[in-house]
């Protein structure tokens, strides 16, 4: 048996920035997918005739490290992304919602002159919610509360917590505002508000997630040795004596001298469980515990469209709408409903109904919707809640060789597409930097 010099297991955004970079420094790299294709919780799935989404996908602007990724994969953002400056309109059935745009000023003033401007809000009652935004852009506690007594301690006004900050920490954290990391969420808004005024632009793909990332970084492994190998499951992981690592899988035995898990949480615990000094690890991560992702899709005729290409819903079951015509599916409609919630008990039927419900309320001109298609991640993100970053492992384990990726792993980041690929890549370089290419 050739050993190889590096594999990683997992070909979500996380296993394939990790390959990527270190293909690009020299490195042979062999990429393990259980699934019949790449991308991970952010890939491309065939219902009915459409190509559509395994779940709707938003980033930011202030993505630094997946763009950079784009950028070595030659990939130019505009062929893949559509950038969009922030402009928030949350629709509510009964009552007026908020309507929000950033203003052409540098950060954070346009967050706070946007705030001032904002439609749906009481002036004065924002501006004196100002000062507390500003001391939330600057938190640094050591003590993690929840997002909920963040907001109640920054004084902020119940027509802002329901119509921006909720909805914004379930957006980004997946997490209900009660429970959720107010150290995780201030990180969020630090990320998107502070530093350049464009870090809070909208990024929505023009492609299927597929094209944006998966289908390159394979061509660009292939092009240059590496790997990429799906339909292959690890079903174990061994020591090896003199170092390195033994790679199990029902058809296949590989050894490596580094081995990278870019898996879930609750498959790395597992493959992790019995590997000398890695109890910890394993414990934390059963102790991180998920949050859950729907995405109902309804087909309406080519002409109906949205004002613009997201709308916030407040005081319903579906939270955000997308226009997927700037995905190539126009007519198509997905609705997103992020975290936990009575939703979850009905079948894809009943939430179906629901949803259309709630649209032709919110749309009384729209025909009915056609198809429709659900889309359920039980366990799309690690739950984002006050005190998870104790439970959340390091790259680095004790056992010589073996690195963990995936957005799980500690970053000060919830679970999104930055944190996967921002892991992927600090990986591989910890690697390069402690095994150099001779």
């Amino acid at each position: 048996m050739r050993p190889v010099d590096t594999v990683v297991v997992g070909a979500g955004w996380s296993g394939l920035a990790a390959a990527v970079e270190l293909t690009r420094a020299g490195r042979e790299v062999t990429v393990l997918e259980s699934a019949p294709q790449a991308g991970g919780r952010a890939r491309s799935v065939s219902l009915g005739d459409q190509t559509l989404d395994n779940g709707q996908h938003i980033l930011l602007g202030a993505y630094g490290h997946m763009l950079e990724l784009l950028g070595t994969l030659d990939i130019p953002e505009a062929e893949v992304l559509l950038r969009l400056p922030l402009d928030l309109s949350m629709r509510a059935p009964e009552h007026r919602g908020l309507s929000l745009s950033t203003l052409y000023l540098p950060a954070p003033l346009h967050l706070l002159g946007g705030l001032l401007s904002a439609r749906g809000v009481g002036f004065f009652e924002t501006l004196g919610a100002l000062p507390g935004i500003r001391r939330m852009l600057g938190w640094d506690e050591a003590e993690d509360i929840t997002v909920a007594t963040l907001l109640q301690r920054c004084g902020q006004p119940e027509h802002l917590v329901r119509g921006l900050w909720a909805p914004l920490c379930l957006a980004a954290l997946n997490t209900p505002l009660e429970t959720a990391s107010a150290r995780l969420f201030t990180r969020v808004l630090n990320l998107a508000f502070t530093g350049h005024r464009r870090h809070c632009d909208l990024l929505i793909p023009r492609v299927d997630l597929d094209r944006v990332l998966a289908e390159p970084a394979r061509r660009y492994l292939e092009a240059r040795g590496s790997r990429l190998l799906t339909g292959h499951r690890v079903t174990a992981l061994e020591a090896l004596d003199g170092g390195g690592l033994r790679v199990r899988m029902r058809e296949l035995i590989l050894e490596a001298r580094h081995v990278v898990l870019a898996t879930p949480a609750g498959v790395t615990a597992a493959l992790c469980t019995g590997l000398p000094g890695l109890k910890d690890v394993v414990l934390g991560l059963e102790h991180l515990g998920h949050e859950p992702i729907c995405t109902v899709y309804l087909r309406y005729p080519p002409e109906v469209r949205l004002p613009m290409p997201m709308v916030g819903v407040l005081d319903l079951t579906a939270q955000w709408i997308f226009d997927r015509r700037h995905t190539g599916n126009p007519g198509v409609m997905a609705v997103v409903i992020s975290g936990p919630g009575p939703h979850m008990e009905l079948d894809n039927d009943a939430l179906t109904r629901q949803v259309a419900s709630e649209l032709a309320l919110l749309y009384p001109d729209w025909p009915a919707a056609g198809e429709t298609w659900v889309v359920r991640e039980k366990r799309a993100t690690f739950q984002a809640a006050a005190g998870c970053e104790a439970h959340r492992p390091s790259m680095r384990t004790a056992l010589p060789g073996l690195w963990l990726a995936g957005d799980h792993v500690q970053n000060g980041l919830p679970s999104t597409l930055e944190g996967a690929v921002i892991n992927g890549l600090q990986c591989a370089r910890a690697i390069l930097a402690s095994h150099p290419v001779t």
